[in-house]
């Protein structure tokens, strides 16, 4: 879920006009480097498979255990680098049998084979580790563990760890390019809990008279934030939906005390949800895998195939509308953001941390598709529109690349915002629903790129939309729509960072609509009613020259 609205929204009053320039380049480490750089050691395999096999000593706060990595040689292997935090212990690194040697340099680990892996080779080796699990200060904005109880005073953990990074709870290759094809995920936890995980559950067994193993299957690629474990004495109850693809399990592990809570909410938001994301996005992505809602103690995360829920049962954000419009007010956003993300994150996964505007830019505007569902087509508009007044432009959208870092969490409404326009601007409903399910079709299950997603909209639409996105993505202010008018002419140009920027736009005339497609140089209209562009559907500054 990243750095949600709630960190948006605590600085969004303070939003301040700024000056047309990037945000100063941040100086970085050899270790952000390390973690967010696809160096030699790392594109040179491929993960296939991954069986991630824990026990936690909640008492103590403490995790052990072994990750199996299956992979293909990219490229003649003798080194590769794997990732797990310096907090975490490796004990041992077993490749056919005998111990390898291995390296740490910060949180990256590096092994030395025996002999040459070929390019083209499978091959496998184990990592055993143990630690005290780091506890999360405030998840899911900083990644960790979250211990609570019940009202019965039994244990409630839960994890999480976007942009903080998986390796920071067990080891992986910790790179957003490289989604693993499957997974198992094997989790021994105190006997009388439970632990929900991705995927679907296999079987459990005994490991030992005090613990029980849970053991999940993941049929589809996964990136490593989404991968999680939840533990409690949770109620199961299940439900169905009928979907494009067949029918869709619906599993729902909440606490005993919120049972009926939880039946009236989840009912009453997760199908028609599924029913306006299915049609507007393509099915479901993970039909195999099923649909999970999982109630944790912190407040959302979109979990692949098995989503955090923590937003107390009530519609709304806690109980508030990030749109000040009251649309938001009559539906659940943690259910409706965060499984919006399966299509948008989880589907469609952006390859570096520094684009996950494609991640949460999109799943902000799914809010809005979900609010048209509902109320129409000028209601949506009237959310994307309402959401603006969380809008920083403290920095770019974009990142960083190859640090691990991500950009402004204005992807969110800003990213909406943009995306919005873009449906505004192609000015067809029809080849915009087309869009969006051939985004998922295009770009699903694997790892994607800015360049990939904004290529694909233009060749789609016919329209090229790649300077809108340089500007909007890459500077942290918008274009000024800059006007003058002398008697009924007006004179109009773009004022913007991105040489020839170029952006049609929509303004009212009387009682009619009508297209200008303004540059970086002046041009002039006749208009009888005044100057009047449409800054309901357009997220841009207006400024008259007198």
């Amino acid at each position: 879920m990243q750095k949600k609205y709630a960190l948006i929204l605590l600085f969004a009053c303070l939003c301040t006009k700024v000056s047309f320039s990037q945000a100063p380049k941040a100086l970085f480490s050899r270790a952000d480097t390390l973690r967010g750089t696809l160096n030699e050691f790392r594109s040179s395999y491929d993960i296939n498979y991954y069986h991630l096999n824990v026990k936690l000593d909640i008492d103590n706060k403490f995790i052990s255990g072994s990750n199996l990595f299956k992979f293909t040689a990219v490229n003649d292997i003798k080194s590769l680098q794997f990732d797990l935090f310096e907090e975490l212990k490796v004990e041992k690194v077993i490749y056919k049998g005998a111990e390898l040697p291995f390296k740490r340099e910060f949180n990256a680990v590096f092994i030395d084979f025996p002999s040459t892996i070929k390019k083209g080779i499978t091959d496998e080796f184990t990592v055993f580790y143990s630690g005290n699990t780091i506890i999360a200060k405030r998840a899911p904005w900083d990644g960790g563990f979250s211990y609570a109880k019940d009202k019965q005073g039994k244990p409630w953990v839960a994890v999480s760890c976007q942009g903080f990074g998986a390796s920071s709870w067990w080891p992986n290759k910790d790179h957003q390019s490289d989604e693993v094809d499957s997974m198992m995920i094997s989790v021994s936890v105190p006997k009388g809990l439970m632990n929900v995980s991705n995927g679907r559950l296999l079987s459990t067994k005994n490991t030992d008279p005090n613990y029980t193993q849970y053991n999940w299957f993941v049929s589809y690629p996964i990136n490593n934030y989404n991968v999680t474990l939840n533990i409690a004495d949770y109620a199961h109850f299940k439900d169905s939906y009928a979907g494009e693809n067949g029918n869709l399990t619906l599993d729902y592990y909440v606490l005993k005390e919120n049972l009926e809570k939880a039946q009236k909410q989840f009912n009453a938001n997760v199908k028609p949800m599924f029913k306006s994301f299915e049609n507007w996005f393509g099915p479901y992505p993970f039909y195999r895998d099923g649909f999970k809602l999982v109630e944790t103690p912190y407040l959302g995360m979109e979990h692949q195939s098995a989503v955090a829920y923590g937003n107390k049962y009530l519609n709304g954000y806690l109980g508030r509308d990030l749109s000040g419009t009251g649309l938001g007010m009559s539906w659940d956003y943690i259910i409706i953001h965060e499984t919006g993300h399966e299509w948008f994150g989880n589907n469609i996964t952006s390859k570096d941390i520094a684009d996950m505007w494609i991640h949460e830019g999109f799943t902000t505007y799914t809010e809005a598709i979900f609010v048209e569902s509902r109320d129409g087509k000028e209601a949506g508009a009237r959310y994307i529109e309402g959401i603006r007044k969380n809008i920083r432009n403290d920095k770019p959208i974009t990142g960083p690349y190859g640090v691990n870092q991500e950009g402004s969490g204005d992807m969110y409404p800003k990213g909406a915002n943009l995306i919005h326009m873009t449906r505004t601007i192609i000015d067809d409903d029809k080849k915009w629903r087309e869009i969006l399910r051939g985004l998922n079709s295009e770009f699903g299950l694997k790892t994607s790129t800015t360049k990939d997603i904004i290529g694909f909209i233009n060749r789609t639409s016919g329209k090229d939309f790649t300077k809108v996105y340089d500007q909007y993505l890459n500077y942290k202010n918008i274009p000024i729509l800059e006007y003058k008018t002398s008697g009924k002419q007006t004179q109009y140009r773009w004022i913007a960072n991105v040489k020839d920027f170029y952006m049609p736009i929509r303004i009212n005339s009387g009682e009619k609509q009508t297209w200008i497609y303004p540059t970086s140089e002046w041009k002039k209209i006749a208009l009888k009613n005044g100057f009047k562009p449409d800054l309901n559907n357009f997220y841009v500054e207006l400024k008259e020259l007198k």
